[in-house]
């Protein structure tokens, strides 16, 4: 026997056989096996798969083929997120046309997954730019729309100059494009967007009933910004206009030395006579508007803002007159676009009102002795009151606050909102979903407007005259394969230089009308891919009814926590809006979710390209084989954490699987009694460990075990079957 085993040998022959007799391909149902819904993230098909991919995939995998050994029958399909700008600016960086470049792509892309060898049924393969897929993403934005959920409106938008397309806010990363790393703008411009505040309070609580990481659950419970408090009416002083704040601290009211207003707020406008600085202050706003949400609310930056000189407010709970100012760091989109600023009470209206020279009044008084541990609690309030001085933003004891002085902060909350007839509200963080994109490479928006139904006041919906659903028999609205696919610096899709595309018949009238010509974000097309695997081929519905009762929801998703606010969350949202129109029984897509780590470079860098330090996982694959690659990424560390990739290391797993494959095993050999108590401790050992995704240590124990079985020299043929199944997950093809 040779004393090592021909890897490329073994794996095509492997590969030919399990394709030939179909072995992964998945039935519905299956006598006496209950069906296991197991999920990768799937690719973008921009490049070539790097090793990042396979860490994501190969480890994964040793999951599912565990799911089959105890005899689940196990779903486990794979696809490519082959719309949106990942593959479409590696187009055009290349000068290729989308279309031609994706799918080069996904050619290349599906032999390398096959290498891997995993369970991945090959006969459900979607692909989201393709047709028969992107018919029901259009399908999807329909019942949105028919529901409400899906409109049309003029707003200030994140603008990336060199992606010339819109960006929702959880594609900004620190004030840059998440794609191309250019910084964002504002730019304001019609674009269309999913309510997904609508379901803020069920995306919150629906948290609690699945099994997610915490610090995932958390980054989706801040991002989607539940605050509980109340909106204050602020009266302008001398006129009939009045002010609405909204404040998580009402009991603070007494301590409001002035007001703030966002940049947008239409109350500016109207005070236009009367504000003294007019200049000063319209110089202001035009320079705010150009920032992003995220560079105006950035708590590292210093505050500026501008007093509207002439106009005072008054503080509806002491009658006293306070300045009124505008600032970039108020929002319109949060709340009122309007806060009352009590510096004594909050770290950033202190440091604007020590800035600008704003009068500061204390109305709390820490209460030391009310906590669980009062000497720690002082010491916070000591250095809480020592960084800049006079503010404290806990609770406390009532001061300079009239009939509610000596009142604990917390039962004055909401007396004092009761005083000054203000009303409790719950105001939210997230923000709808801009879907829109002006970009080629994408699908297609099912919109048609008329401008003769707008002049009428006629369309599909009242508050959008003129607008109109594709007809549902009409779909899909294909994307045409035009010559001009590079986006235009005006902000439209190339898709408007297209007269054949554009011009066509108003469902309502039978006049003329147009298409829309943005098109749709790659993330809506990946917020529900994961109900098409169950039934890829139906061209009469999304997936069918009894299929879909059969497999989901999700038993296991795995994948980056990058996606945490993107996709995870348009997901659920999709998920719960489809549920309450009736075509789910479940309303949460993954009752499990992990993430893999990160794997970096040798000197612990991120691989990229430009840094010349990535991985190519091909060249190691035809040096040391599949199964090494596989066992070496489960071995290196932490799944949930990754770590820096380790040539040597892949070297010790190859070495390992060669000791296996010398391993000979005698028909009638009595091992000894702790050679067997240790083979049945590996067996609880590594099924234990694969299923709370702790890799390492299972291959920890198969290396432990081996060593074992050497030093004994003696190995049943029994012990050796046993031996190899539970190694199996980790090397199918040894």
């Amino acid at each position: 026997m040779s004393k090592v085993f021909n890897h490329q040998k073994i794996e095509k022959k492997w590969q030919k056989k399990w394709e030939k007799q179909k072995i992964y391909q998945v039935k519905d149902s299956v006598k006496n096996k209950k069906n296991f819904y197991h999920l990768v993230m799937f690719p973008y098909p921009s490049g070539d798969l790097h090793i990042g991919h396979w860490y994501n995939f190969a480890p994964a995998d040793v999951y599912a083929r565990l799911k089959r050994a105890q005899g689940f029958n196990v779903l486990s399909p794979i696809g490519f997120d082959s719309f949106g700008l990942p593959a479409e600016n590696a187009a055009i960086k290349r000068k290729i046309h989308p279309k031609d470049w994706t799918y080069k792509n996904i050619g290349t892309m599906t032999g390398q997954l096959k290498s891997i060898g995993a369970v991945y049924d090959w006969s459900r393969k979607i692909i989201t730019s393709d047709p028969e897929y992107y018919k029901w993403t259009q399908w999807i934005f329909l019942q949105l729309f028919k529901n409400g959920l899906a409109y049309k409106k003029k707003a200030a938008a994140n603008w990336c100059p060199s992606c010339h397309t819109v960006l929702a806010n959880e594609q900004v990363i620190d004030g840059e494009c998440e794609r191309c790393g250019h910084e964002v703008v504002q730019r304001e411009i019609e674009q269309w967007l999913f309510k997904i505040t609508d379901y803020a309070e069920k995306l919150l609580s629906g948290l609690d009933k699945i099994d997610w990481p915490e610090k995932t659950k958390i980054m989706q419970r801040n991002w989607i910004g539940k605050s509980e408090g109340a909106e204050i009416e602020f009266t302008i002083k001398d006129t009939e206009l009045n002010i609405k704040a909204f404040t998580t601290r009402p009991d603070t009211l007494f301590g409001a030395t002035y007001l703030v207003l966002s940049p947008e707020h239409p109350l500016i406008k109207s005070l236009e006579y009367r504000i003294k600085n007019l200049g000063e202050v319209k110089k202001y706003i035009a320079k705010a508007k150009r920032k992003t949400e995220l560079q105006r609310t950035d708590l590292a930056k210093e505050k500026t803002g501008v007093e509207l000189k002439g106009v005072k407010a008054i503080n509806p709970a002491n009658k006293k007159e306070i300045p009124i100012w505008v600032a970039d760091y108020v929002l319109a989109t949060y709340g009122t676009g309007a806060i009352m600023a009590v510096p004594a009470h909050d770290s950033r209206d202190f440091a604007f009102a020590k800035k600008f020279k704003v009068p500061i009044m204390k109305v709390i008084n820490p209460v030391l002795m009310r906590v669980p541990n009062p000497a720690a609690r002082a010491d916070a309030a000591v250095s809480e009151l020592a960084i800049g001085g006079d503010f404290w933003e806990g609770e406390g004891e009532m001061i300079n606050s009239a009939k509610f002085n000596g009142m604990p902060s917390e039962k004055a909350r909401w007396l004092i909102t009761k005083f000054v007839a203000g009303k409790r509200k719950i105001q939210y963080r997230l923000r709808d979903w801009i879907v829109s994109r002006q970009r080629y490479w994408g699908a297609p928006i099912p919109m048609i407007y008329c401008e003769r139904c707008a002049r009428e006041k006629r369309g599909e919906r009242k508050e959008m005259p003129g607008w109109y659903a594709v007809l549902e028999k009409d779909l899909p609205v294909l994307l045409p394969n035009v010559k001009n696919y590079l986006p235009t610096e005006e902000g439209k899709s190339p898709l408007a230089h297209s007269e054949k595309f554009i011009n066509a018949k108003c469902p309502k009238c039978g006049g003329p009308a147009k298409r829309e010509t943005d098109t749709m974000d790659t993330f809506v097309c990946s917020s529900w891919y994961y109900l098409r695997y169950v039934d890829p081929k139906n061209s009469e519905k999304f997936a069918d009814a009894e299929k879909i009762k059969k497999w989901l929801p999700v038993d296991i998703y795995i994948g980056g926590a990058e996606h945490t606010v993107l996709h995870l969350l348009y997901s659920r949202f999709f998920t719960k809006a489809l549920c309450d129109f009736g075509y789910l029984n479940f309303d949460e897509p993954f009752l499990k979710l992990r993430h893999q780590g990160i794997i970096l470079s040798q000197d612990n860098q991120k691989m990229s390209k430009s840094r010349g330090n990535v991985v190519n996982p091909d060249d190691i694959v035809n040096k040391f084989g599949a199964d090494a690659v596989r066992l070496y990424l489960c071995f290196m560390g932490p799944y949930d954490q990754g770590g820096p990739w380790n040539p040597t290391g892949i070297l010790g797993v190859r070495r390992f699987l060669d000791r296996v494959f010398k391993l000979k095993s005698q028909p009638d050999a009595k091992e000894n009694s702790a050679l067997k108590r240790l083979l049945h401790q590996t067996i609880k050992k590594v099924g234990d460990d694969i299923e709370i995704l702790h890799f390492n240590t299972a291959v920890s124990a198969l290396m432990v075990f081996l060593n074992e079985i050497e030093k004994s020299g003696v190995l049943s043929s029994e012990s050796y079957g046993i031996f190899l199944k539970i190694l199996s997950p980790f090397a199918p093809y040894l």
